[in-house]
């Protein structure tokens, strides 16, 4: 057996096992990337349409409005990513995330038919409900499949579904909006409808399922054996996520990193289009290459925590955040001085490089603290911290775009990303994880 098969597992076991297994793992890891992708899809379509949606004269939107919907569908994804954990720790995780794919996919089906104000909000916080289950099971799946010594390097891989998804998002929908807005919700739709069929026949929930070992950690390498169904899971949950304060900072920390994504996430293609002045094509390139470089800042983050920070990610998302800290400073003075468009655009990609690095970092953190008995139920807290953002970078930055205009709404990401640093630099010398406890 070859010492790479070993560390996958950390248990003795024969050659056709350990192949078998990381065949599964790289089917894990891909399968649950591309339908994580599909639930962005039937997301961050919302973005694109908002230029659309306040021109259409017969629905009278401002940019405040559309800001509530930003903001409901965010706080309560963030409420329900954060209940569903719980449900995600202990069911299935290939049905539920089919079942939160198919009802977000309704949603927007829902959402594109609507006229009326009331329905707008019911059909979006319905599908802000159904995504949060999404994560949980993804984040069950990999903590099962990756050992923790790799999980930030192929976790921030997986991570990129994030970027892959908004980016086919914000592209396609920066086309399809020109046959009218409501067809940025009937396309990705369908979409996601086919994605509850892709994960039907590539996903299983854990190693057991399909007759493979789990993988040995901590005490179990010594031959210790340890049943999550032999424990409580209530007393796990307290000593792993509710009493444990490393997860309430990272889920603070939260927070402020997703309130400057969320900005440029959200608010992205309409700022592009009125205060740089791109056509909707031009922006949804321009949104799509900010998430396509976030992409590439995950992969790197990932990497460099495992290999030079020992899967110490605080430390390497401090260092991200001050660099996203200094970008948007960069792009606001930029921009303030009337100097070169490209050079805005530059800014934008670097943001979004180094602002995914936290974003990914932070979850991969939680799922390692909390260790794989509680993952899901760790990165739902802090993905309700996250989420909660879009109080303020949803109907908060859209009240200050309507009234005081794009530049104040630089002065608060500036004030966001400082209190994040801060924030997670509290954690620096936070162990790598608590699998030894």
């Amino acid at each position: 057996m070859s010492n790479k098969s070993l560390e996958l597992i950390g248990r003795q076991t024969d050659d056709a096992t350990a192949q078998k297994f990381e065949r599964w793992q790289l089917r894990s890891i891909i399968g649950t990337m591309i339908g994580y992708a599909i639930f962005y899809v039937v997301r961050k379509n919302l973005s694109m349409a908002i230029p659309g949606m306040e021109a259409d004269p017969t629905l009278g939107f401002t940019k405040t409005d559309l800001g509530i919907f930003l903001t409901l569908n965010g706080v309560v994804y963030g409420l329900s990513k954060f209940l569903n954990g719980f449900v995600g720790d202990r069911v299935n995780a290939r049905w539920f995330m089919m079942f939160g794919l198919a009802m977000c996919a309704i949603c927007n089906f829902v959402f594109g038919m609507s006229s009326v104000v009331w329905l707008f909000g019911v059909a979006w916080v319905l599908n802000g409900w159904f995504q949060g289950c999404g994560y949980p099971p993804c984040a069950r799946i990999l903590t099962h499949w990756v050992h923790p010594n790799q999980l930030a390097t192929k976790m921030s891989i997986w991570n990129t579904s994030h970027s892959i998804g908004a980016f086919i998002a914000l592209v396609l929908c920066g086309y399809i909006v020109g046959f009218g807005w409501r067809w940025c919700f009937f396309i990705p739709a369908i979409i996601a409808l086919c994605g509850v069929v892709f994960v039907f026949f590539t996903l299983r929930d854990t190693p057991s399922s399909v007759n493979l070992p789990e993988i040995a950690v901590g005490k179990e390498k010594g031959g210790v054996e340890k049943n999550v169904n032999k424990q409580h899971f209530g007393e796990i949950l307290m000593k792993h996520v509710f009493k444990n304060p490393f997860i309430w900072i990272l889920a603070i920390s939260n927070f402020f990193v997703y309130t400057v994504r969320f900005a440029f996430l959200d608010w992205g293609p309409t700022m592009f289009q009125q205060w740089l002045g791109f056509t909707p094509q031009q922006s949804g390139w321009i949104a799509g290459g900010f998430e396509l470089c976030g992409l590439g800042g995950m992969v790197l983050s990932g990497y460099v925590c495992d290999r030079l920070f020992h899967g110490k990610a605080a430390r390497v998302s401090v260092i991200c955040m001050l660099l996203a800290l200094l970008f948007v400073g960069c792009l606001w003075l930029w921009k303030d001085a009337n100097l070169p468009v490209a050079g805005c655009i530059f800014f934008l990609f670097l943001i979004g490089f180094f602002i995914y690095g936290p974003q990914a970092l932070v979850g991969i953190a939680a799922a390692n603290l909390a260790t794989r008995d509680a993952a899901a139920s760790a990165v739902g807290l802090t993905g309700l911290f996250g989420y909660a953002s879009t109080v303020l970078s949803g109907w908060g930055f859209g009240y200050v775009a309507d009234h005081f205009g794009w530049n104040y709404i630089f002065i608060c990401l500036l004030v966001a990303a400082i209190i994040g640093v801060g924030v997670l630099a509290l954690l620096w010398n936070a162990k790598a994880n608590g699998y030894d406890d």
